[in-house]
């Protein structure tokens, strides 16, 4: 039963050129790897028709390059001939066979394409990139424009329902729009109108040859934040004669790749940038797309109420949920499974060249190598039960699948609560969206009826009597010990006793180890610097008056003196996320947090800590308290006991493997072991 009255705003129809889309949010480009990968196109076919099965009322693909010098990376996907259209013929079908529609986004790297054949406005090289890119000649311009409007004609053939021309996020089109991008000195460069000529002949072009009913859908610049980005002056503009040039929508892009920046990590508000669109709101005859961090049914709601913009653009929610408009639409946003924003594994896997996957949701670009989400098995229709103890990501994640599969599941948690470390981890400021993870969780676990048995202490004779045909050991991991003369002082606290607030942390503090646990303490115990607001504290002109929406960071030292140390050499938090790190070590730098690497740990007495650094050499840290995050260690206490009593036992997450431990890897040991039990 549908509920539109949770959602009307969300739930009403709205016209875009010749489409009328049965709901305002549609599902932004998000690149998988999967474009590139052979057989890939037939995987993306499958991913974005679950998606219109889940309620996406428009779908925007990957960046498709119109050229091979746009390309972001060797191999990467284009379209310059037939055959390529052809291949993306399997996308349209699958797509149009659900009744969905879906546009290709015409994307071209300019500067950011990070090959030797690289080209841009002028030769001015990124500071992301290692290759500087040359400058297109006058004809190279008029080419580059050719090859936009025959990738868009080649995407018609295709099937696809439209494009999307991207010129935002610090790409070509972006690069020529931008005075600091853009040194010309003939009629693509100089002036403000001459530095938009390439766009609006992009779009006229393309309206030229596809006609009257493909739809264009322009990604405008609208906050750049970087310096010398646009006006707000220019934003407008530019938008209007866009508009005149033949696009029936305009989406919004927020900040460049190089921009310092985040515009869409987990510490970013919820729909924190629709203030940027709702500026434009009235401006236009066309509709507007605001984007950027919504997540969840109710942001994407007030946004609209609000009048922020005409329609949502989500990428990421659906990779994390497929079917998130759907539950919205039946009004069970408690049934979400919410993307946490925390980039690990997609956006971190597609700049390390993977195929995109997602940390609460294995399946997502997989949907072939998993058994389905809703089974539709009865719980206990096996004839099997099984036991896990733990429930934490791991836990939860396999006593989940189990019920899903039709096993009788036993789900035991010594603690009074759900969730495991993950409980720990929504305490650290900015990763607070792991509370949802927890509740989708719990509601999964409550509707396929796995028994919940929480502040219970399993022994193996409890677990022996209760004749289980598997035992899942998902007990997680304790902290290491730090071992040095002195650790065993009072003021040596683990991080665990910090987060849960057990121990009073002083004002003179050294953090062991600068791995992503110590990062998250640093973060934790510092946090009395972010008076300001997230605008505020990043320096984000909220008012638009500066060009690229740059204001002064408004940041303030923290009152505790925190050093955060590393025994390896090398950077600190060399091994956090690929494109979140530069935001923890930025975020711990202004803090006034002082990081070391190469140290090694002396002793502790009255004094202080002793270290010895590899260039400083010996020096002494005063100190209050000592935080040891120097990893962690499995624990199973159960295992041998219950082995050796010839009890089947399987073992995942830290239990199993503490090095390196994360939530992505134990949600999908969780499923896969699911998997396996259920052949």
């Amino acid at each position: 039963m549908k509920n539109h009255n949770k959602y009307p705003n969300l739930f009403s129809p709205i016209k875009i050129g010749s489409l009328t889309l049965p709901n305002r949010v549609i599902m932004g480009s998000m690149h998988t790897g999967l474009e590139e990968e052979k057989g890939g196109f037939v995987k993306l076919a499958k991913f974005y028709a679950e998606r219109v099965k889940g309620g996406a009322a428009l779908i925007v693909t990957g960046g498709i390059s119109p050229n091979m010098s746009g390309v972001t990376a060797w191999g990467g996907s284009r379209i310059t001939r037939v055959w390529h259209a052809r291949k993306h013929e399997k996308i349209t079908e699958a797509v149009h066979n659900e009744g969905g529609r879906i546009i290709m986004q015409i994307l071209h790297a300019g500067r950011y394409a990070y090959t030797p054949f690289a080209v841009a406005p002028s030769a001015i090289k990124s500071p992301i990139s290692k290759f500087k890119p040359r400058a297109l000649s006058s004809r190279g311009v008029k080419r580059t424009i050719k090859s936009f409007v025959r990738a868009a004609q080649l995407a018609q053939i295709a099937g696809y329902d439209g494009v999307e021309v991207m010129g935002s996020e610090g790409y070509l089109i972006n690069e020529f729009i931008a005075s600091e991008t853009n040194k010309r000195t003939d009629e693509w460069g100089g002036s403000f109108e001459n530095r938009t000529r390439f766009p609006l002949e992009i779009v006229e072009q393309i309206r030229d040859v596809t006609g009257p009913n493909f739809v264009i859908m322009y990604r405008l610049s609208m906050l750049d934040l970087v310096h010398g980005g646009s006006s707000w002056d220019e934003v407008e503009m530019l938008a209007k004669s866009i508009e005149k040039a033949g696009a029936n929508v305009i989406n919004t892009g927020i900040g460049w790749h190089e921009a310092r920046i985040p515009t869409i990590a987990t510490m970013v508000p919820r729909g924190g940038f629709a203030f940027v669109t709702k500026r434009l709101m009235g401006k236009l005859g066309i509709p507007l797309i605001t984007t950027n961090r919504f997540n969840d049914p109710e942001n994407c709601e007030q946004a609209l109420a609000d009048k922020c913009a005409d329609m949502i653009s989500m990428a990421r929610p659906f990779l994390a949920d497929p079917f998130i408009m759907k539950k919205s639409e039946l009004g069970v946003p408690e049934q979400i499974n919410t993307c946490i924003a925390c980039n690990q594994a997609c956006l971190d896997h597609v700049f390390k060249q993977k195929i995109a996957s997602c940390l609460v949701n294995p399946r997502a670009c997989e949907e072939d190598a998993w058994p389905e989400a809703e089974s539709g098995l009865s719980m206990g229709q096996r004839g099997e039960k099984v036991a896990v103890i733990g429930a934490g990501p791991a836990g939860m994640s396999c006593a989940s699948e189990l019920a899903n599969l039709g096993f009788e599941v036993d789900l035991f948690e010594k603690a009074d609560s759900l969730g495991g470390q993950f409980n720990v981890a929504k305490k650290i400021p900015g990763k607070e969206e792991f509370h949802s993870t927890i509740r989708y969780f719990s509601n999964r676990l409550s509707r396929l009826n796995v028994n919940i048995k929480l502040s219970c202490e399993v022994d193996a004779e409890m677990l022996i009597a209760g004749g289980y045909s598997n035992i899942v050991l998902a007990s997680g991991v304790l902290p290491r010990r730090w071992k040095i003369p002195g650790s065993d002082r009072d003021e040596v606290v683990d991080y665990l006793q910090v987060l849960k607030g057990e121990v009073e942390v002083g004002d003179n503090v050294a953090i062991i180890g600068a791995g992503g646990i110590g990062f998250d303490v640093a973060d934790f115990i510092t946090h009395d610097a972010d008076d300001a607001g997230f605008l505020e504290s990043w320096g984000i002109d909220e008012q638009m008056e500066e060009r690229g929406g740059l204001a002064q960071p408004m940041r303030t030292v923290s009152k505790r003196k925190v050093h955060l140390l590393q025994r390896s050499p090398g950077k600190p938090g060399a091994k956090l996320g690929k494109t979140t790190g530069w935001i923890h070590r930025v975020t711990l730098r202004d803090r006034g947090v002082k990081m070391l690497s190469g140290i090694e740990y002396v002793k502790l007495d009255d004094s202080g800590l002793h270290c010895i650094h590899e260039n400083k050499g010996e020096f002494v840290l005063p100190v209050d308290n000592v935080i040891v995050c120097a990893g962690q260690v499995p624990f199973a206490p159960l295992k041998d006991e219950l082995e050796k009593r010839g009890v089947k036992v399987s073992i995942i997450g830290g239990a199993l493997n503490a090095s390196g431990l994360d939530a992505q890897r134990a949600i999908r040991e969780g499923l896969a072991l699911a998997t396996e039990l259920a052949v």
